[in-house]
């Protein structure tokens, strides 16, 4: 008798696993999203730090034209006036108006912090590269920055400001020289590691002189860290110019700063606490903003810490 279904050996019915048929699959293969809008969804952090910071660089360039007054203007009548429709954040004890100097004060603060994350991470990766890769300069260059990492950063930026008189230039030069020593000294453990890498060692071998190797082997891998450090000196620089202006060796008092205008309010704090309250949630939100980006930063560079869906 004939039969449509072969037996193989063993008494298989092949035919009938042939006509089976095929399982849809229960859940659908995901498909990450590409582009900047899939790199935002898979790295929220991001998302949320540079939209703070965007908005925070948006009020510090259009302050002028965001409702605010010369934040220098004196009105000794209308002193001290509780926040309302004409003083949204109240005014201070000459007649100020807080609103306009918290606006302009973003300014001082926003470019003290990128100008020393710039400067302290060009200086410090040139030093800790050369450090790093060469070994006799690594004894002298590394002992000179050890002793300047034993000077806390505001002690050694206030002494820095004390030789010289208050400037927003100088607060930059202060700050940055307080951290350099840890821009160097993150980029000297990176290359320390890289140089012992074996396209590293190959290069050596052909012949390629030491600053190619550097230029095209050791600094390339060095951006994405000395990147992620950046994020924090500048939120870093940000605090520390705020101290310095809060205990009077920063930015001149004439220069609405947030440091400044919480200094001056500090004496009315208990009477009258909205001086101080919103240039200190003005610079929260700013630090808050560059530390999420950094963290960001952090888990979207390090391949150990990448999201993978």
């Amino acid at each position: 008798m004939a039969s449509a279904s072969t037996l193989a050996p063993g008494g298989i019915d092949v035919g009938a696993y042939a006509a089976a048929p095929v399982m849809p699959d229960v859940l659908p293969p995901v498909k990450p999203k590409k582009g900047f809008i899939g790199f935002l969804r898979r790295n929220p952090t991001i998302a949320v730090g540079g939209f703070l910071l965007l908005l925070m660089l948006f009020v510090a360039i259009f302050a002028p034209v965001l409702g605010t007054v010369d934040p220098t203007a004196l009105a000794p009548a209308k002193r001290t006036r509780e926040p309302s429709s004409m003083y949204w954040f109240g005014s201070d004890m000459l007649g100020r108006d807080v609103y306009s100097r918290v606006l302009y004060g973003a300014r001082v603060s926003l470019l003290v912090g990128f100008s020393v994350a710039f400067l302290a991470s060009i200086v410090g990766l040139t030093i800790g590269m050369i450090a790093g890769y060469i070994r006799l300069a690594d004894s002298i260059i590394m002992r000179i920055m050890d002793g300047l990492m034993s000077i806390p950063p505001i002690l050694l930026a206030i002494a820095l400001m004390a030789l010289t008189r208050g400037s927003v230039q100088n607060v930059i030069i202060a700050i940055t020289i307080a951290e350099i020593p840890r821009v160097s000294r993150l980029v000297r453990g990176v290359v320390l590691s890289l140089r012992e890498q074996p396209y590293v060692e190959a290069a050596v071998a052909a012949g390629t002189r030491t600053p190619m190797i550097i230029l095209r082997h050791i600094l390339p891998n060095t951006l994405a860290p000395i990147t992620v450090q950046a994020t924090y000196i500048c939120a870093a620089a940000m605090i520390t110019e705020a101290i310095l202006s809060f205990i009077g060796a920063g930015t001149p008092p004439i220069i609405p700063s947030w440091g400044n205008i919480m200094a001056e309010g500090r004496a009315l704090w208990q009477v009258k606490p909205y001086i101080v309250f919103f240039p200190a949630v003005f610079l929260s939100i700013t630090v808050l903003a560059v530390n999420l980006l950094g963290d960001g930063l952090r888990d979207a560079l390090d391949p150990r810490m990448a999201k993978r869906l």
